[in-house]
């Protein structure tokens, strides 16, 4: 990953939290490792832990940010957040997987807020 990229990907991140933020959603843990994979944001909104992917492009990418979360990714975070919630002990709590699509054009983010974006499985 080039260093610009790199830095666009983090600057996409802080974007997607502040924005969360904003609309009351309390961020939790940012980019959270376990041995199964990497969850971008863990949020509570009300009572409802949330996980979110951020994907970050710029305007004239190939796919949009949303299209790029195949199968084979949304495995990684279900199993992560699976892992997630049995270390904390909260598997009997609601959850979701939320995405957060940051498109750069320019110096000001778009952002996409897609709530509920997928089922674990899908």
């Amino acid at each position: 990953m080039t260093r610009s990229r790199f830095h666009k990907g983090r600057a996409g991140e802080s974007a997607a939290a502040e924005y969360l933020a904003s609309s009351g959603i309390n961020i939790v843990v940012r980019n959270f490792r376990c041995p199964l994979g990497e969850i971008d944001l863990i949020a509570k909104d009300g009572k409802t832990i949330v996980f979110v992917e951020v994907r970050a492009r710029q305007m004239d990418g190939l796919c949009s940010p949303e299209e790029s979360i195949d199968f084979r990714k949304r495995r990684r975070l279900t199993r992560a957040a699976l892992w997630y919630l049995k270390q904390h002990g909260l598997l009997n709590e609601m959850a979701r997987f939320d995405v957060i699509a940051v498109r750069w054009n320019g110096e000001a983010p778009e952002i996409n807020w897609i709530v509920n974006a997928f089922e674990p499985g899908q």
